[in-house]
């Protein structure tokens, strides 16, 4: 789960023009939902080139994407029994250069599950990356926003799935209303002028639209991996006290000032027996569990390939390699656990919190490593010269039956840091150890992790739905937030 520590697309990307225009527009939508249409009202914030030369690409950040849907969705949300709601927003914007149009998609998530208020309005407040756009030619280039269609995940005051447990909602723009997000103007590339290069990493090449016969080329973000694309990660249905479940995340890499992200990884859960604790006002359950990587048999995650800048300026490119050392047996042959959860109920408030800490060894191994393009013979063990401890912390609160945060249970977002240790056996011919130590090691880097909610085998029914598939993977697909 620290892959993140050394994994990077660093390279440089697109340069904005000097000066930055703020986006910030407020839009009127009408869209379907099951008691009928609805008004929702949508605002959208980027921030955007003031202007821009042919052949740059222009890249919207610090994108937004807030909904307020009116008093009477919530109340409906209520009645279906759902206590938190997620959302998935997208935003269909068009490119004009004259009379060539290409369309791009603008996504935003919920970075945490938001309570469904119990009167007034439910405001969803989302963000996401976007796809970047290239104009050909010169002329004023503009961002008008288009459709809107928005996925509500629905979950109980527990954190299961609430009846429905999603909801999809198609929303038009209203007429009438001015519906520019931007205009940039751009000029001629000049003689001098050389087109920025693609982004490489981030939006797949396939994926590019336009481009041709003057059109404005957009590039489309990564999208979230479906459960058919994620790494296989099948549960054992007779083992009742096993879990499965999906992990992905960031990491500073502290260094090299950046924020990268590690692979979606499955992990084997063990949940331990619980023990009930009263200390005062309040009423502790403890519970010690185990959790394993799983990467096609092994204790890993599946290997990772990343460019990073070395020294902040010479691209490294590598193949990572995580690999869990093994937790420690109790003289019963069971397992040492590495997860420790804290549920502290407190009788008199009425209210619950919880502590989860997961605590994993690990080694990490460098192959395949590239210097600005010319292969480097690190040989075969070039790794961190001893085990490196992960640990990361997941904390909930329960109040008035609304769940917020983390369980291993439901899943959720943990932090922590992480320290790599010096590096040893890195170089065929020549000691390299220094360099990756100089680079890479001793400063700890904070690390994001997003647990998908988990799929107990044993507790699935085929056909029934719910957090499992008829397969006994996870439905839950997590995204990796910053």
């Amino acid at each position: 789960m620290a892959t993140a520590v050394l994994l990077g697309s660093m390279v440089p990307g697109a340069q904005a023009a000097v000066g930055v225009q703020d986006v910030d527009t407020e839009l009127a939508y009408t869209c379907g939902l099951p008691e009928g249409e609805q008004s929702v009202k949508v605002e959208v914030t980027a921030k955007v080139p003031e202007s821009a030369q042919a052949g740059q690409l222009i890249q919207p950040e610090d994108v937004g994407l807030d909904l307020t849907l009116p008093e009477g969705v919530p109340a409906a949300l209520a009645g279906s029994g759902a206590a938190t709601v997620s959302a998935e927003a997208r935003l269909s914007v068009d490119v004009a250069q004259g009379d060539q149009h290409a369309r791009a998609e603008w996504i935003g998530t919920t970075a945490e599950p938001v309570p469904v208020p119990e009167a007034g309005d439910l405001v969803l407040s989302t963000s996401g990356s976007v796809p970047y756009v290239k104009p050909e030619a010169p002329g004023d280039l503009a961002f008008e926003a288009g459709a809107l269609s928005v996925e509500l995940a629905l979950k109980k005051a527990d954190g299961a799935p609430a009846e429905p447990p999603a909801l999809s909602l198609s929303c038009a723009p209203d007429a009438g209303q001015e519906a520019t997000l931007a205009e940039v103007p751009v000029g001629d590339e000049g003689g001098d002028a050389e087109p920025e290069p693609t982004p490489t990493g981030s939006w797949p090449e396939e994926q590019v639209t336009g481009g041709d016969d003057g059109l404005p080329e957009v590039g489309a973000p990564a999208q979230r991996p479906a459960a058919a694309e994620a790494p296989p990660c099948v549960g054992d249905p007779s083992d009742a006290l096993s879990m499965v479940a999906y992990v992905t995340g960031y990491a500073n890499v502290a260094k090299l000032k950046g924020a990268t992200k590690f692979p979606l990884a499955c992990a084997r859960i063990t949940q331990g027996e619980s023990r009930i604790v009263p200390d005062g006002e309040f009423l502790h359950i403890y519970q010690d569990s185990a959790v394993d990587l799983d990467h096609e048999g092994k204790p890993q995650l599946p290997p990772a390939s990343g460019t990073f800048l070395t020294f902040g300026f010479m691209p490294t490119t590598a193949t990572l390699e995580m690999t869990q050392i093994p937790p420690a047996t109790n003289p019963d042959g069971t397992r040492v656990p590495n997860i420790k959860s804290d549920l502290a109920i407190n009788i008199a408030e009425g209210s619950t919190k919880a502590v989860t800490v997961v605590t994993l060894e690990l080694m990490l191994r460098l192959r395949d490593v590239e210097v600005n393009g010319v292969p480097m013979d690190v040989g075969d063990n070039c790794r961190t010269s001893k085990p490196f401890q992960l640990r990361l912390e997941g904390h909930m609160t329960l109040k008035d039956g609304v769940q917020v945060g983390y369980t291993l249970a439901t899943g959720g977002e943990l932090t922590g840091a992480v320290t790599l240790p010096p590096f040893s056996g890195c170089g065929a011919e020549e000691d390299l150890d220094n360099v990756f130590t100089a680079s890479l090691s001793g400063v700890p880097g904070y690390v994001k992790q997003v647990q998908g909610a988990p799929c107990a085998p044993s507790q699935h029914t085929p056909g029934a739905g719910g957090v499992c598939t008829d397969a006994y993977e996870p439905v839950d697909v997590p995204e990796a937030r910053r």
